[in-house]
């Protein structure tokens, strides 16, 4: 199984509009980070996405992503769905509508927002079947397995996706660590996990919480990302254990 990072940055991106870098180096590509996504995809190269970032158009250019299998998302905040409109070209050719996959209340918010998209207007077709999670168990070859996590007041999806006998995990916009994040990741193979800054903040994991999770479910790999703009790619790869990733942009990680 591959995971590939769509996106590492946080709600604004690195550098900020403003051309504002904070402590990260301008020199070094890595920290030129879009809104982040995520792509797992088996060996037999079905695809799966993970949010439709405000990014999305330029990541599946850069990456030469033409197709995918499912697409799921974390919540409804911008950073992570404002950028669906953009599954469109990927639509072109493809007998159905693609599958899509939320948590009752981001199904809803994205209903109300976007309806378009799930019911077709004005002679276009709808663009994604969109379903709650307690819908589906297979998408596309991969298992799903998912949990709620605390993002603030508010609530996120955690995944994680199994497949050829590996497994990869996606967790971001969490606050805390709990039991059924516990459950849902351990032993996983690779894990992609918040990690706004080095301080503690209300609705996001920081440096020391996303180290913390890493160890806890024995994950294989850890990569860090939903990075900020303090977060300078080659200062935080010298504080972090050998097993875990700075993330950045166009990353690759088998498992």
């Amino acid at each position: 199984m591959k995971v590939l990072i769509l996106g590492s940055g946080t709600s604004t991106g690195v550098p900020r509009v403003g051309n504002d870098w904070g402590e990260c180096d301008p020199e070094e590509p890595r920290n030129r980070r879009t809104r982040v996504s995520v792509l797992v995809e088996s060996a037999a190269g079905q695809r799966l996405l993970v949010d439709t970032s405000t990014d999305l158009r330029q990541q599946f250019l850069v990456n030469g992503i033409d197709r995918i299998d499912g697409v799921f998302w974390t919540h409804d905040h911008a950073d992570h769905c404002h950028g669906i409109d953009d599954l469109r070209p990927l639509r072109y050719g493809r007998s159905a509508a693609i599958p899509g996959y939320g948590s009752q209340e981001t199904v809803r918010r994205l209903r109300q927002r976007f309806d378009y998209v799930f019911a077709g207007q004005h002679g276009y077709p709808t663009i994604v079947n969109l379903d709650t999670l307690d819908r589906v168990r297979l998408c596309a070859g991969f298992g799903i397995a998912h949990c709620q996590m605390p993002h603030g007041p508010t609530e996120t999806t955690g995944f994680r996706f199994d497949c050829d006998g590996k497994s990869a995990a996606y967790v971001t916009d969490f606050s805390a660590i709990t039991d059924p994040m516990l459950d849902l990741l351990d032993g996983v193979d690779v894990l992609v996990t918040d990690c706004l800054r080095r301080e503690p903040h209300p609705t996001h994991a920081h440096l020391g919480m996303a180290l913390e999770l890493a160890k806890r479910t024995r994950a294989g790999v850890t990569v860090l990302t939903h990075l900020d703009k303090s977060m300078d790619y080659a200062t935080l790869s010298g504080e972090v254990p050998p097993n875990v990733l700075v993330g950045y942009d166009g990353l690759e990680v088998i498992a």
